[in-house]
């Protein structure tokens, strides 16, 4: 599905020439952190909701034109790349401008969020595995491999953390096995973050400390 299906037109941007006091009552009636500025058509940045509180409400938003924020994004962006913009600069909307600059609605975040609950790595069934090596020792090509060989398929993975050069990895795998997975990952040197009733490596070592437990007791 297109991303631009997700531009919402149907609120006029700010002009640059608007009361302070007025862009407060927007910003009262909405639940936006930001909003779109614009000056004779052309979009110009956003001001944000905390910033509009500590104006003076008689001057117009053309006195604080210095501390619009001008992220945006563009119509054929991908959604990764959107979500990405509205994690950068902690907002709610992300603008949308054509190829030639001309601004043309906002996303909602909401809207791409909703986006993503309808790709694969949400919507399909599957299981979650989170593991983790080395930044240099990791590679994708081998992750798939590992998956693969178990006869699953991958239903989307992305690094969820990197921390003192070791990359964590989220996966989405399709319904299979998933013991025989994660054991294979443990013979590549894989660390298991993720907690998993059918991991029988867990399962034994348990036993095996109840049972030195019970030896050292005797």
């Amino acid at each position: 599905m297109k991303t631009s299906l997700y531009i919402v037109n149907e609120i006029e941007p700010l002009d640059l020439s608007v009361k302070v006091t007025d862009a407060q009552l927007l910003f009262n009636e909405l639940t936006y952190t930001h909003f779109p500025v614009i000056k004779d058509n052309v979009y110009i940045g956003c001001v944000s909701e905390t910033d509009i509180r500590c104006f003076e409400t008689d001057k117009t938003l053309e006195a604080y034109q210095y501390s619009l924020e001008g992220f945006y994004s563009r119509s054929d962006d991908n959604w990764l790349d959107i979500l990405e913009s509205f994690a950068k600069n902690n907002s709610n909307i992300m603008p949308v401008l054509d190829d030639d600059n001309k601004y043309l609605g906002f996303f909602e975040l909401g809207d791409i969020i909703t986006f993503f609950n309808e790709t694969p790595f949400l919507s399909e069934p599957g299981n979650i595995l989170i593991i983790e090596k080395g930044v240099l020792d990791y590679s994708f090509s081998e992750i798939s491999q590992i998956v693969e060989s178990n006869n699953a398929k991958i239903l989307g993975l992305f690094i969820s953390k990197m921390k003192n050069d070791v990359a964590q990895i989220t996966l989405k795998i399709s319904d299979s096995d998933l013991n025989n997975i994660v054991q294979t990952f443990r013979r590549y040197s894989y660390n298991i973050i993720s907690k998993h009733p059918e991991d029988t490596f867990l399962t034994n070592l348990k036993e095996r400390s109840k049972y030195l437990e019970k030896y050292l007791n005797i």
